[in-house]
């Protein structure tokens, strides 16, 4: 069911929105399980009160890191760890990430493939993402973070639901989902998870409305799929 599949990133413009505590309380009612957000925006005695409280509201949370040094990839995973995240997705792969993510007992998604600058870009081939994903897998590590959406050397289509049809571990779908259309090509995918942030802040699907009003309309519309 697609609406298990969806992580709400409180997160716009690639950042951790200010107002993230206050949405979440709004919007924690919604029959949505899993929420993350970025290392970005927000300071992290704030991010651990946010964590903290979606695990009270018996959610899962999920911490982005969009991060390419091996230095700023661990500092994201010391955060996530602090603050008691269930998942980090993002960074590049570091060894040593991977052990000290294991070490504390969170599930690590790794991007998937040659992710630089900001707004991040995918390339590479889905032959060369496929190989880096076994060996991640060798490595103990959960599963990846495709940024599906971003990639420049193809039809983003085309190399997402390959990459999701033979990947070894699970597949998180992460941004620029945000149409009904995008979301039934994603239905057809079928990853793990995908991410929606943004599209719920610019109001994609009910213009007038509020957030609420936008992922209540997101949520209806998943269960039709």
């Amino acid at each position: 069911m697609m609406l298990e599949k969806i992580i709400i990133m409180l997160t716009h413009n690639d950042k951790t929105v200010p107002d993230a505590i206050e949405i979440f309380d709004e919007n924690k009612d919604l029959p949505i399980q899993y929420w993350g957000f970025k290392d970005v925006g927000m300071e992290p005695a704030k991010m651990k009160i946010l964590c903290d409280k979606m695990h009270e509201a018996g959610k899962t949370a999920f911490l982005e890191v969009v991060s390419y040094s091996e230095e700023e990839c661990m500092r994201g995973a010391k955060l996530a760890v602090d603050c008691g995240f269930d998942y980090l997705l993002g960074t590049l792969y570091y060894d040593s990430v991977a052990a000290y993510i294991k070490e504390h007992g969170l599930k690590y998604c790794p991007f998937a493939g040659k992710v630089s600058q900001s707004p991040s870009i995918l390339e590479g081939t889905v032959e060369e993402m496929l190989a880096q994903e076994a060996k991640f897998a060798e490595n103990g590590v959960y599963g990846t973070d495709l940024l599906g959406y971003r990639y420049v050397d193809g039809d983003p289509n085309v190399l997402a639901a390959e990459y999701i049809k033979n990947a070894k571990r699970p597949v998180c779908l992460a941004g620029s989902i945000g149409s009904e259309e995008r979301m039934k090509l994603v239905k057809e995918m079928n990853p793990w998870t995908f991410t929606m942030g943004s599209a719920l802040f610019t109001k994609n699907f009910v213009k007038d409305g509020s957030f609420r009003d936008n992922l209540k309309y997101v949520v209806d519309f998943l269960k039709t799929l």
